[in-house]
């Protein structure tokens, strides 16, 4: 077993996958997101010192709103709970797209594994979705949370839940519908 910090309990079952995308509607995305949900912070093509002033505000936006972050690509990044794709500190997640992926993921110690694509998604137009019955065979058995990824939302989670999955990722189903008890505004994408 790998030594490293304890990983935040519980593991969130609500995550938003951060991307260039979001442009500013990062920040209602993170308002969105359950508390205690959990963000895997990517922004991979954004330059290294805009992304490391991107990535404290996405922190401190999560300390306050009791989420957890893991960070894809850590290298002077401050302030994570966890890696996303390597292995690291904290809590470690790993994307799985076959069972191969879910392999590798296991054998690195991922306390949560993404699971993709079970539905079509805006973020890859035009890959294959494998449904949620197949994209759960690719994830075998073994330890880690399956977190089910690819176009989804709650009313999808709901369908794939009795497959074994313990929560859903997502990037539109927290850019898209209102917060809490308020309006909803436009949303740029």
């Amino acid at each position: 077993m790998r030594p490293r910090h304890p990983i935040p309990t519980p593991i969130p079952t609500r995550w938003l996958m951060t991307d260039e995308r979001l442009g500013e509607g990062l920040w209602q995305a993170l308002e969105r997101l359950p508390r205690g949900g959990g963000v895997v912070f990517r922004h991979y093509r954004t330059a290294a010192r805009e992304r490391r002033a991107l990535f404290e505000r996405v922190v401190r936006v999560a300390r306050r709103r009791h989420l957890t972050v893991v960070a894809a690509d850590s290298r002077g990044l401050r302030g994570a709970d966890g890696t996303h794709h390597r292995v690291g500190f904290g809590m470690v997640t790993w994307p799985v797209h076959d069972a191969r992926e879910a392999v590798r993921a296991r054998r690195a110690g991922a306390d949560v594994l993404f699971v993709s694509p079970l539905f079509a998604t805006r973020s890859h137009p035009g890959a294959r979705a494998k449904g949620p019955v197949r994209a759960r065979l690719a994830a075998g058995r073994g330890p880690g949370v399956l977190i089910a990824l690819g176009g989804m939302d709650e009313r999808r989670f709901r369908r794939v839940r009795p497959l074994g999955f313990a929560g859903y990722a997502a990037i539109d189903a927290w850019a898209a519908g209102p917060v809490s008890g308020q309006k909803r505004k436009a949303v740029p994408t």
